[in-house]
């Protein structure tokens, strides 16, 4: 039993704990995004104005709104902003690159690749490395945003509390969705788009199961967040209203704008990244060239530098003369992908925005200028080219229009935002297959697929079905020290450590027999030392069970060590084959239920039991009281009564209810009804919960 009550190896936490680790989710995000804003508004003092910009920031609230960072810069030589952002660089570089290299870039892409590849897994540096790294690239002028990392930040924070929980993987997944959704609604004041960009974005599934403990995780956060943060739109914007029903026509062409503006951020972004990759420096310099060369557009444009938000504001009043718009979009392009592509650390959620506010504002003035009379000010196309810029660029169209509507709080600008999003994100789509997160992972060889892989074990991963306490012994244990734990374990190797635990080989019972054939006198003289074979292979708890069972295979065992992810001598446990194939064969049966077995659960439901021939039948029934609290394993149905329990529904309070298949240390709850398969008579006797424990 671990954290909340929850189990693993094929076990199932309670609704409860989900519940219970949801909102610890969202109180983890909502911490971030406040520790993420208090840290950028004093990065942001102490890089523009040094110590005593740092104290200014102190006395006035690290919580307050800050000016934009264009406005510190004004009051500077233009000569110094190229070492500002190269200074953030220089301290930025060390920390992505030698301590924790998730935290480079803008972040979401590496939550995918967690999900799709590692079951969630996530180091718990992570969060902290992003925090301090984004804190100081958008404190120094990186033009990035700060919605990204915190959506790294809440996703590490849920999967490292879905790992102390010792959850299978797919809840694990479940609270990596919930850290993203609560940093998504706690940096954007927006629950709704926060759930959606979880479950649209970075989980690609929009099952109930999943979706309910991600609502609650983004709800919590919203409410924290207003606490702390004030509960206001972030961008105040004029009233807007479509002057005339021909305007969709220019909303529709802004949203054609967007897609192609936004192929051209993701091909720029890229090509950064390249050419990055090219340069013969180390690694951990390349954020300090990024820096200077941002510095450089800066002398120029100041309103490149940071977040923008007080820019796009004026855009969204349509303050800005048309030339200007065309000018910062060009300077925010080059700036965005210039410190990305180098190895800064922020998102891209900030400058999708500013560009599409830009862009839009750009079109729709001219459209403005041509049909004075028949279309709104520019301001109402840069609002609603916001959205359709982010839903070209993230392939995410749900997501866009919700987190405009909830940035902004006016239902108005629904009805042309719909219609720009999909265009723009038919557009982008139809040109480029990938979005500006799923491409960073092709070109990686990472081919995202949202349907199951057709290898079962690819989709299980060593820590379902880990043994946390395998058999060991020291070097130093004597002859008759392993033949008492040969007698006592049922495992069938056995691993030797040394007195810090750390792995120092397997000791095979093949080895061991030869060494009973020797004379007594020579048996005494051995030691485990004498009979393990070093360098075996091992696997990490993050390794999928395909791994493990070609491993398995090749090696003709039975077991393998698991060692830690960060230290690969320490032994935290075991794996053993048949734990492999008993998670294959309930991930098959899993999958099966949209087949056959489906259909005969399905006759279950309506008839209550179902006849399979030869006095043998599937029924569903209510779990006895006696059952209550054991496992499947302590319970031992199909040992003592040839009866197989094939799901595990639980209720829930809309009448729907969790349909799973079990595992051996599932356990059973209240409420609980179980669809079993056997004799007729042993049925009727589960169902009166009569087994002999």
């Amino acid at each position: 039993m671990s954290l909340f009550g929850s189990r693993s190896l094929g076990g199932r936490s309670s609704p409860i704990s989900m519940v219970a680790a949801a909102i610890v989710c969202g109180l983890g995000g909502a911490a971030g995004a406040v520790l993420l804003r208090m840290f950028v508004r004093l990065a942001e003092g102490f890089f523009f104005g040094g110590p005593a910009g740092a104290m200014q920031a102190l006395t006035q609230g690290l919580l307050s709104d800050a000016d934009d960072i264009s406005v510190y810069a004004t009051q500077l030589p233009s000569w110094i902003l190229p070492l500002i952002p190269a200074v953030g660089g220089l301290i930025v570089g060390p920390i992505v690159y030698i301590y924790a290299q998730e935290a480079r870039g803008h972040g979401v892409p590496e939550v995918m690749e967690a999900v799709a590849l590692r079951g969630g897994a996530i180091r718990p540096r992570v969060a902290m490395a992003k925090i301090i790294a984004s804190s100081i690239t958008i404190g120094s002028g990186g033009s990035v945003g700060r919605e990204g990392p915190i959506v790294q930040i809440g996703s590490a924070l849920g999967s490292s509390l879905g790992q102390l929980m010792k959850l299978p993987s797919r809840q694990v997944k479940t609270l990596v969705g919930c850290g993203a959704a609560a940093g998504i609604a706690a940096t954007f004041n927006a629950p709704i788009a926060g759930a959606l960009f979880a479950v649209e974005v970075v989980l690609g599934d929009f099952a109930v199961a999943q979706f309910s403990p991600i609502v609650i995780s983004s709800v919590v956060a919203t409410v924290v967040s207003r606490y702390f943060l004030g509960n206001h739109p972030a961008f105040p914007v004029p009233e807007y209203h479509l002057v005339s029903p021909l305007e969709l026509g220019p909303y529709m062409l802004v949203g054609v704008v967007a897609g192609l503006g936004a192929l051209l951020f993701v091909w720029l972004l890229y090509a950064m990244e390249d050419v990055s990759e090219r340069l013969r420096v180390p690694g951990w310099l390349k954020p300090v060239i990024g820096g200077l060369l941002l510095g450089l557009v800066a002398m120029a444009v100041p309103e490149v530098l940071g977040v923008g938000y007080g820019t796009m504001t004026s855009a969204l009043h349509s303050e800005l003369p048309l030339a200007i718009l065309a000018l910062l979009f060009g300077a925010k392009l080059l700036a965005t992908c210039v410190t990305l592509g180098s190895g800064g650390s922020g998102g891209i959620f900030a400058p999708s925005l500013f560009l599409g506010a830009m862009a839009g504002g750009l079109v729709g003035g001219v459209f403005h200028l041509l049909l004075p009379g028949s279309t709104a000010t520019y301001g109402a196309y840069a609002l609603v080219t916001m959205g359709a810029f982010v839903a070209a660029a993230t392939h995410a169209p749900i997501t866009a229009i919700l987190i405009i509507f909830e940035l902004t709080q006016k239902i108005e600008i629904i009805p042309p935002l719909m219609a720009a999003c999909v265009v723009s994100t038919l557009v982008a789509t139809f040109l480029r297959r990938d979005s500006i997160y799923t491409l960073k992972l092709r070109k990686r060889g990472i081919e995202l697929n949202r349907f199951e892989d057709a290898n079962a074990l690819k989709s299980l991963y060593v820590r379902d079905v880990i043994e946390r306490k395998p058999a060991t012994l020291l070097a130093s244990a004597s002859f008759d020290e392993i033949l008492k734990l040969i007698v006592e374990t049922d495992h069938t190797e056995l691993f030797v450590v040394d007195a810090q635990e750390d792995l120092l080989g397997a000791l095979y019972f093949r080895e061991f027999r030869r060494i009973l054939t020797q004379q007594d006198e020579l048996r005494s003289l051995v030691v485990a030392g004498d009979l393990l074979e070093r360098n075996r292979p091992t696997v990490t708890e993050d390794d999928d069970l395909d791994v493990a069972m070609r491993i398995l295979n090749s090696e003709n065992v039975e077991e393998i060590a698991v060692v830690n992810r960060e230290n690969r001598r320490k032994l935290v446990g075991s794996v053993h084959k048949r734990d492999v194939i008993a998670a294959y064969n309930q991930e098959v049966m899993r999958r099966d239920l949209a087949g056959g077995v489906a259909t005969t659960v399905g006759v279950v439901d309506r008839v209550h039991q179902v006849d399979l021939g030869g006095g043998y039948v599937v029924q569903e029934v209510p779990a006895p009281r006696s059952f209550q609290g054991h496992s499947l394993a302590e319970l031992d149905l199909r040992g003592r009564l040839g009866v197989q329990v094939l799901m595990i529904r639980h209720p829930s309070v809309d009448g729907g209810g969790e349909v799973r298949v079990p595992g051996p240390l599932d356990s059973i709850l209240q409420g609980d009804r179980l669809v079993v398969a056997g004799a007729k008579e042993a049925v009727e006797k589960v169902e009166a919960g009569v087994v002999q424990r």
